[in-house]
Protein backbone atom coordinates (compact mmCIF):
# COMPACT_ATOMS: atom_id res chain seq x y z
CA UNK A 1 0.00 0.00 0.00
CA UNK A 2 1.31 3.27 -0.97
CA UNK A 3 1.98 6.25 1.33
CA UNK A 4 -1.46 8.23 -0.16
CA UNK A 5 -3.39 5.54 0.86
CA UNK A 6 -2.31 5.48 4.53
CA UNK A 7 -2.37 9.16 4.76
CA UNK A 8 -6.07 9.19 2.99
CA UNK A 9 -6.75 6.58 5.60
CA UNK A 10 -5.71 7.60 8.54
CA UNK A 11 -8.00 11.17 7.05
CA UNK A 12 -10.83 9.24 6.93
CA UNK A 13 -10.52 7.70 9.97
CA UNK A 14 -10.51 11.12 11.62
CA UNK A 15 -13.29 12.30 9.78
CA UNK A 16 -15.59 9.72 10.82
CA UNK A 17 -14.06 10.32 14.22
CA UNK A 18 -15.64 14.20 14.08
CA UNK A 19 -18.87 12.65 13.24
CA UNK A 20 -19.06 9.71 15.95
CA UNK A 21 -17.68 12.19 18.68
CA UNK A 22 -19.99 14.91 17.76
CA UNK A 23 -23.37 12.53 17.86
CA UNK A 24 -22.09 10.95 21.12
CA UNK A 25 -21.80 14.44 22.86
CA UNK A 26 -25.46 14.94 21.41
CA UNK A 27 -26.36 11.53 22.63
CA UNK A 28 -26.66 12.44 25.57
CA UNK A 29 -29.91 13.44 27.65
CA UNK A 30 -29.80 17.37 27.53
CA UNK A 31 -27.48 18.77 25.13
CA UNK A 32 -27.29 22.47 27.44
CA UNK A 33 -25.67 20.22 30.34
CA UNK A 34 -22.13 19.84 28.00
CA UNK A 35 -19.10 21.28 29.36
CA UNK A 36 -17.88 22.29 25.55
CA UNK A 37 -19.48 22.48 22.41
CA UNK A 38 -20.47 19.08 20.29
CA UNK A 39 -18.52 20.14 17.39
CA UNK A 40 -15.40 20.62 20.29
CA UNK A 41 -15.86 16.91 21.03
CA UNK A 42 -15.86 16.04 17.21
CA UNK A 43 -12.57 17.47 16.87
CA UNK A 44 -11.37 16.12 19.77
CA UNK A 45 -11.44 12.69 18.55
CA UNK A 46 -10.66 13.38 15.09
CA UNK A 47 -7.47 15.27 16.48
CA UNK A 48 -6.89 11.98 18.65
CA UNK A 49 -7.09 9.96 15.55
CA UNK A 50 -4.92 11.14 13.27
CA UNK A 51 -1.83 13.14 15.44
CA UNK A 52 -0.77 9.86 16.89
CA UNK A 53 -0.91 7.95 13.68
CA UNK A 54 0.54 10.79 11.47
CA UNK A 55 3.51 11.54 14.25
CA UNK A 56 4.12 7.44 14.04
CA UNK A 57 4.12 7.62 10.40
CA UNK A 58 6.71 10.21 9.87
CA UNK A 59 8.97 9.35 12.27
CA UNK A 60 8.88 5.79 10.98
CA UNK A 61 9.78 7.02 7.78
CA UNK A 62 12.45 8.94 8.56
CA UNK A 63 13.98 5.84 10.69
CA UNK A 64 13.97 3.46 8.18
CA UNK A 65 16.80 4.95 6.09
CA UNK A 66 18.34 4.42 8.88
CA UNK A 67 17.69 1.33 10.27
CA UNK A 68 17.34 -1.31 7.36
CA UNK A 69 20.32 -1.41 4.56
CA UNK A 70 18.51 -3.03 2.35
CA UNK A 71 15.40 -2.76 -0.04
CA UNK A 72 14.09 -6.10 1.37
CA UNK A 73 14.40 -4.65 5.11
CA UNK A 74 12.74 -1.75 4.18
CA UNK A 75 9.45 -3.09 2.08
CA UNK A 76 9.32 -5.23 5.56
CA UNK A 77 10.18 -2.57 7.61
CA UNK A 78 7.46 0.08 5.98
CA UNK A 79 4.83 -2.64 6.39
CA UNK A 80 5.12 -2.52 10.36
CA UNK A 81 4.83 1.22 9.98
CA UNK A 82 1.74 1.09 8.29
CA UNK A 83 0.04 -1.56 10.27
CA UNK A 84 0.99 0.54 13.38
CA UNK A 85 -0.28 3.36 11.77
CA UNK A 86 -3.59 1.93 11.19
CA UNK A 87 -3.71 0.32 14.84
CA UNK A 88 -3.09 3.70 16.62
CA UNK A 89 -5.52 5.38 14.35
CA UNK A 90 -8.15 2.87 15.61
CA UNK A 91 -7.07 2.92 18.89
CA UNK A 92 -6.63 6.82 19.67
CA UNK A 93 -10.19 6.71 17.71
CA UNK A 94 -11.78 4.23 20.23
CA UNK A 95 -10.36 5.83 23.38
CA UNK A 96 -11.31 9.38 22.55
CA UNK A 97 -14.75 8.07 22.16
CA UNK A 98 -14.80 6.98 25.24
CA UNK A 99 -13.57 9.65 27.13
CA UNK A 100 -16.27 12.20 25.96
CA UNK A 101 -18.59 13.01 28.85
CA UNK A 102 -20.92 15.79 29.45
CA UNK A 103 -18.07 17.13 31.76
CA UNK A 104 -15.58 16.77 29.63
CA UNK A 105 -13.32 19.30 28.70
CA UNK A 106 -13.15 19.06 25.21
CA UNK A 107 -12.86 22.43 24.16
CA UNK A 108 -9.60 22.97 26.31
CA UNK A 109 -8.06 20.23 25.03
CA UNK A 110 -8.46 21.25 21.26
CA UNK A 111 -7.49 24.56 21.96
CA UNK A 112 -4.06 23.57 23.66
CA UNK A 113 -3.71 21.50 20.67
CA UNK A 114 -3.92 24.47 18.12
CA UNK A 115 -2.08 26.26 20.89
CA UNK A 116 1.07 23.80 20.06
CA UNK A 117 0.67 23.42 16.01
CA UNK A 118 1.25 27.70 16.20
CA UNK A 119 4.39 27.39 18.46
CA UNK A 120 5.61 24.36 16.34
CA UNK A 121 4.80 26.41 12.75
CA UNK A 122 7.22 29.60 14.60
CA UNK A 123 9.76 26.96 15.52
CA UNK A 124 9.39 25.48 12.06
CA UNK A 125 10.07 29.17 10.31
CA UNK A 126 12.74 30.12 12.85
CA UNK A 127 14.79 26.47 12.38
CA UNK A 128 14.83 26.30 8.45
CA UNK A 129 16.11 30.00 8.36
CA UNK A 130 18.52 29.42 11.16
CA UNK A 131 19.45 26.21 8.94
CA UNK A 132 19.43 28.23 5.51
CA UNK A 133 21.86 30.93 7.00
CA UNK A 134 24.14 28.53 8.71
CA UNK A 135 24.25 26.37 5.04
CA UNK A 136 24.99 29.31 3.34
CA UNK A 137 27.30 30.42 6.11
CA UNK A 138 29.96 27.49 6.28
CA UNK A 139 30.35 26.77 2.22
CA UNK A 140 31.24 30.58 2.31
CA UNK A 141 33.90 30.32 5.03
CA UNK A 142 35.05 27.49 3.34
CA UNK A 143 35.34 29.64 0.04
CA UNK A 144 36.82 32.18 1.85
CA UNK A 145 39.75 29.51 3.03
CA UNK A 146 40.28 28.93 -1.12
CA UNK A 147 39.80 32.46 -2.38
CA UNK A 148 40.83 35.75 -0.54
CA UNK A 149 38.34 37.75 1.03
CA UNK A 150 39.80 41.26 0.13
CA UNK A 151 39.56 40.12 -4.01
CA UNK A 152 35.99 39.19 -3.31
CA UNK A 153 34.60 42.12 -2.07
CA UNK A 154 36.77 44.76 -3.25
CA UNK A 155 37.54 43.26 -6.94
CA UNK A 156 35.85 44.84 -10.47
CA UNK A 157 36.53 41.99 -11.94
CA UNK A 158 34.05 38.79 -12.53
CA UNK A 159 35.80 36.49 -14.90
CA UNK A 160 35.41 32.66 -12.91
CA UNK A 161 37.60 29.68 -14.48
CA UNK A 162 37.32 26.40 -13.91
CA UNK A 163 40.86 25.50 -14.86
CA UNK A 164 42.02 28.34 -12.30
CA UNK A 165 42.76 31.51 -12.13
CA UNK A 166 39.39 32.69 -11.70
CA UNK A 167 38.67 36.69 -10.58
CA UNK A 168 35.64 36.42 -8.75
CA UNK A 169 34.94 40.32 -7.67
CA UNK A 170 31.42 40.97 -6.79
CA UNK A 171 31.28 44.33 -7.24
CA UNK A 172 30.43 44.72 -10.98
CA UNK A 173 27.68 41.94 -9.99
CA UNK A 174 26.12 43.95 -7.09
CA UNK A 175 26.09 47.36 -9.21
CA UNK A 176 24.10 45.11 -12.10
CA UNK A 177 21.88 44.31 -9.44
CA UNK A 178 21.64 47.51 -7.55
CA UNK A 179 21.30 49.63 -11.39
CA UNK A 180 18.25 47.33 -12.65
CA UNK A 181 16.36 47.02 -9.09
CA UNK A 182 17.04 50.98 -8.70
CA UNK A 183 15.44 51.16 -12.22
CA UNK A 184 12.55 48.78 -11.77
CA UNK A 185 11.65 50.94 -8.56
CA UNK A 186 12.11 54.18 -9.82
CA UNK A 187 8.89 53.06 -12.36
CA UNK A 188 7.01 50.53 -10.02
CA UNK A 189 6.87 52.47 -6.91
CA UNK A 190 5.53 56.08 -8.22
CA UNK A 191 3.30 53.82 -10.59
CA UNK A 192 1.77 51.60 -7.75
CA UNK A 193 1.81 53.94 -5.17
CA UNK A 194 -0.36 56.80 -7.52
CA UNK A 195 -2.56 53.93 -8.49
CA UNK A 196 -3.12 52.96 -5.10
CA UNK A 197 -4.03 56.43 -4.18
CA UNK A 198 -6.01 57.09 -6.89
CA UNK A 199 -7.92 53.77 -6.44
CA UNK A 200 -8.08 54.12 -2.25
CA UNK A 201 -9.47 58.21 -2.32
CA UNK A 202 -11.02 59.14 -5.85
CA UNK A 203 -11.95 55.83 -7.99
CA UNK A 204 -16.10 55.05 -7.50
CA UNK A 205 -16.34 51.71 -6.60
CA UNK A 206 -17.27 50.43 -9.84
CA UNK A 207 -14.29 51.58 -11.76
CA UNK A 208 -12.02 50.00 -8.12
CA UNK A 209 -13.80 46.57 -8.78
CA UNK A 210 -12.44 46.43 -12.08
CA UNK A 211 -9.19 48.58 -12.37
CA UNK A 212 -8.08 46.83 -9.04
CA UNK A 213 -8.16 42.84 -10.78
CA UNK A 214 -6.43 44.15 -13.78
CA UNK A 215 -3.46 45.48 -12.21
CA UNK A 216 -3.44 42.19 -10.15
CA UNK A 217 -3.12 40.16 -12.99
CA UNK A 218 0.24 41.44 -13.70
CA UNK A 219 1.25 39.73 -10.72
CA UNK A 220 0.03 36.50 -11.65
CA UNK A 221 1.96 36.42 -15.24
CA UNK A 222 5.05 34.16 -14.64
CA UNK A 223 8.28 35.67 -15.28
CA UNK A 224 9.59 33.87 -17.89
CA UNK A 225 6.78 35.65 -19.76
CA UNK A 226 8.24 39.03 -18.67
CA UNK A 227 11.34 37.74 -19.69
CA UNK A 228 9.86 36.71 -23.82
CA UNK A 229 8.05 40.12 -23.68
CA UNK A 230 11.38 42.14 -23.15
CA UNK A 231 13.26 40.35 -25.18
CA UNK A 232 11.36 40.21 -28.39
CA UNK A 233 9.35 44.17 -27.76
CA UNK A 234 11.21 45.93 -25.16
CA UNK A 235 14.52 45.18 -25.81
CA UNK A 236 14.34 46.12 -29.67
CA UNK A 237 12.16 48.97 -29.21
CA UNK A 238 14.55 50.78 -27.13
CA UNK A 239 17.68 50.23 -29.53
CA UNK A 240 15.77 51.10 -32.30
CA UNK A 241 13.91 54.23 -30.89
CA UNK A 242 16.65 55.36 -28.25
CA UNK A 243 19.79 53.46 -27.86
CA UNK A 244 21.31 53.28 -31.93
CA UNK A 245 19.83 56.81 -32.75
CA UNK A 246 21.96 58.46 -29.83
CA UNK A 247 24.84 56.54 -30.00
CA UNK A 248 24.31 54.82 -26.43
CA UNK A 249 24.59 50.99 -27.28
CA UNK A 250 23.64 48.53 -30.28
CA UNK A 251 22.01 45.56 -27.94
CA UNK A 252 18.58 45.01 -27.17
CA UNK A 253 19.52 43.12 -23.70
CA UNK A 254 20.21 46.34 -21.56
CA UNK A 255 19.86 47.17 -18.36
CA UNK A 256 17.08 50.06 -19.18
CA UNK A 257 15.43 46.92 -20.95
CA UNK A 258 15.32 44.76 -17.65
CA UNK A 259 14.45 47.23 -15.05
CA UNK A 260 11.45 48.56 -17.29
CA UNK A 261 9.86 45.44 -17.63
CA UNK A 262 10.50 44.48 -14.11
CA UNK A 263 9.02 47.46 -13.04
CA UNK A 264 5.93 46.76 -14.62
CA UNK A 265 6.03 43.50 -13.04
CA UNK A 266 6.38 44.70 -9.60
CA UNK A 267 3.61 47.32 -9.98
CA UNK A 268 0.98 45.36 -8.32
CA UNK A 269 3.26 44.80 -5.60
CA UNK A 270 3.19 48.15 -4.82
CA UNK A 271 -0.25 49.19 -5.32
CA UNK A 272 -2.42 46.42 -3.84
CA UNK A 273 -0.66 46.64 -0.22
CA UNK A 274 -0.90 50.29 -0.51
CA UNK A 275 -4.34 50.07 -1.52
CA UNK A 276 -5.45 47.82 1.12
CA UNK A 277 -3.53 49.99 3.83
CA UNK A 278 -4.82 52.86 3.04
CA UNK A 279 -8.54 51.53 2.88
CA UNK A 280 -7.68 50.41 6.41
CA UNK A 281 -7.13 54.06 7.97
CA UNK A 282 -10.46 54.97 9.73
CA UNK A 283 -13.15 56.85 7.92
CA UNK A 284 -13.47 59.10 11.05
CA UNK A 285 -9.58 60.57 10.58
CA UNK A 286 -10.92 61.63 7.08
CA UNK A 287 -13.76 63.15 8.36
CA UNK A 288 -11.98 65.01 11.10
CA UNK A 289 -9.54 66.59 8.82
CA UNK A 290 -12.21 67.74 6.17
CA UNK A 291 -14.21 68.92 9.24
CA UNK A 292 -11.72 71.32 9.92
CA UNK A 293 -11.31 72.61 6.57
CA UNK A 294 -8.94 70.00 5.22
CA UNK A 295 -8.86 70.01 1.48
CA UNK A 296 -9.15 66.37 -0.38
CA UNK A 297 -5.39 66.31 -1.18
CA UNK A 298 -4.31 67.68 2.39
CA UNK A 299 -6.19 65.06 3.94
CA UNK A 300 -4.45 62.49 1.98
CA UNK A 301 -0.67 64.17 2.54
CA UNK A 302 -1.08 64.70 5.96
CA UNK A 303 -3.78 62.29 7.26
CA UNK A 304 -4.05 59.43 5.17
CA UNK A 305 -0.18 58.46 4.26
CA UNK A 306 0.86 59.18 7.20
CA UNK A 307 -1.72 56.51 8.80
CA UNK A 308 -0.67 54.13 6.00
CA UNK A 309 3.15 54.27 6.09
CA UNK A 310 4.14 51.13 7.65
CA UNK A 311 2.43 49.50 4.90
CA UNK A 312 3.44 51.61 2.13
CA UNK A 313 7.15 50.88 3.33
CA UNK A 314 6.41 47.01 3.44
CA UNK A 315 5.47 47.06 0.16
CA UNK A 316 8.21 48.84 -1.28
CA UNK A 317 10.27 46.31 0.75
CA UNK A 318 8.60 43.60 -0.81
CA UNK A 319 8.95 44.77 -4.25
CA UNK A 320 12.60 45.94 -3.47
CA UNK A 321 13.36 42.26 -2.49
CA UNK A 322 11.23 41.07 -5.28
CA UNK A 323 13.72 43.04 -7.59
CA UNK A 324 16.85 41.96 -5.83
CA UNK A 325 15.90 38.93 -6.36
CA UNK A 326 14.92 38.11 -9.68
CA UNK A 327 16.30 35.90 -12.57
CA UNK A 328 14.88 35.58 -15.72
CA UNK A 329 13.95 39.26 -16.84
CA UNK A 330 17.60 39.55 -16.37
CA UNK A 331 18.36 36.87 -18.02
CA UNK A 332 16.61 37.51 -21.15
CA UNK A 333 16.56 41.50 -20.91
CA UNK A 334 19.50 42.35 -19.58
CA UNK A 335 22.04 39.86 -20.46
CA UNK A 336 24.94 37.77 -18.79
CA UNK A 337 28.01 40.39 -19.34
CA UNK A 338 29.87 41.48 -15.69
CA UNK A 339 30.34 45.16 -15.84
CA UNK A 340 29.96 48.47 -14.63
CA UNK A 341 29.11 51.55 -16.67
CA UNK A 342 26.60 54.09 -15.73
CA UNK A 343 25.17 53.73 -19.66
CA UNK A 344 21.65 51.78 -19.03
CA UNK A 345 21.92 50.91 -22.64
CA UNK A 346 24.66 48.72 -21.95
CA UNK A 347 24.31 44.81 -20.82
CA UNK A 348 24.88 43.99 -17.29
CA UNK A 349 23.84 41.04 -15.30
CA UNK A 350 23.40 40.36 -11.16
CA UNK A 351 24.22 38.13 -8.55
CA UNK A 352 21.08 35.74 -8.78
CA UNK A 353 21.51 35.18 -13.00
CA UNK A 354 25.26 34.54 -11.55
CA UNK A 355 24.38 31.89 -8.89
CA UNK A 356 22.29 30.19 -11.20
CA UNK A 357 25.41 29.98 -13.88
CA UNK A 358 27.80 28.85 -11.24
CA UNK A 359 26.04 26.01 -9.95
CA UNK A 360 24.45 24.61 -13.20
CA UNK A 361 26.43 22.07 -15.01
CA UNK A 362 28.66 19.66 -14.23
CA UNK A 363 30.91 21.16 -12.31
CA UNK A 364 33.31 20.56 -9.00
CA UNK A 365 31.47 21.38 -5.89
CA UNK A 366 34.43 21.83 -3.84
CA UNK A 367 36.15 24.56 -6.30
CA UNK A 368 36.08 28.07 -5.54
CA UNK A 369 34.16 28.48 -8.75
CA UNK A 370 31.45 27.01 -7.24
CA UNK A 371 31.09 27.65 -3.61
CA UNK A 372 31.49 31.21 -4.50
CA UNK A 373 27.59 30.68 -5.32
CA UNK A 374 26.99 30.47 -1.14
CA UNK A 375 29.15 33.57 -0.51
CA UNK A 376 26.85 35.53 -3.58
CA UNK A 377 23.57 34.11 -2.11
CA UNK A 378 25.22 35.33 1.72
CA UNK A 379 25.70 38.40 0.19
CA UNK A 380 22.26 38.93 -0.61
CA UNK A 381 20.67 37.38 2.49
CA UNK A 382 22.74 40.80 4.30
CA UNK A 383 21.79 43.18 1.98
CA UNK A 384 17.61 42.27 2.52
CA UNK A 385 18.46 41.77 5.97
CA UNK A 386 19.89 45.50 6.19
CA UNK A 387 16.79 46.14 4.00
CA UNK A 388 14.66 45.18 6.61
CA UNK A 389 16.57 47.49 9.21
CA UNK A 390 16.38 50.33 7.22
CA UNK A 391 12.87 49.68 6.80
CA UNK A 392 11.94 49.59 10.55
CA UNK A 393 13.84 52.49 11.69
CA UNK A 394 12.06 54.87 9.05
CA UNK A 395 8.45 53.39 9.78
CA UNK A 396 9.43 53.81 14.07
CA UNK A 397 10.73 57.34 12.74
CA UNK A 398 8.37 58.26 10.77
CA UNK A 399 5.00 56.67 11.75
CA UNK A 400 2.42 58.95 13.19
CA UNK A 401 0.37 57.61 16.23
CA UNK A 402 -3.77 57.35 16.12
CA UNK A 403 -5.86 56.41 19.04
Amino acid sequence: MSLPWIILIVLALAAAGFVLGRARALSGPDSRLLHSLPSFHGWFVALSTAAPALLWLLAGLLALPLLAASDGARGQGFTIVVIITVLLALAGLALSLKNISPDFRARNVVERFVLFMLVLASTIAILTTLGIVLSMLFETMNFFSQYPWQDFFFSLTWSPAFHGQSQLGILPLLWGTLYISFIALAVSVPIGLFAAIYMSEYASKPFRSVAKPLIEILAGIPTIVYGLFALITVGPLLRDWIAQPTGLGTSGSSVMTAGLVMGIMLIPFVSSLSDDIMNAVPQSLRDGSFGLGATKSETIRQVVLPAALPGIVGAVLLATSRAIGETMIVVLGAGAAAQMSLNPFEAMTTVTVKIVSQLTGDTDFASPETLVAFALGLTLFVMTLGLNVLALHIVRKYREQYE
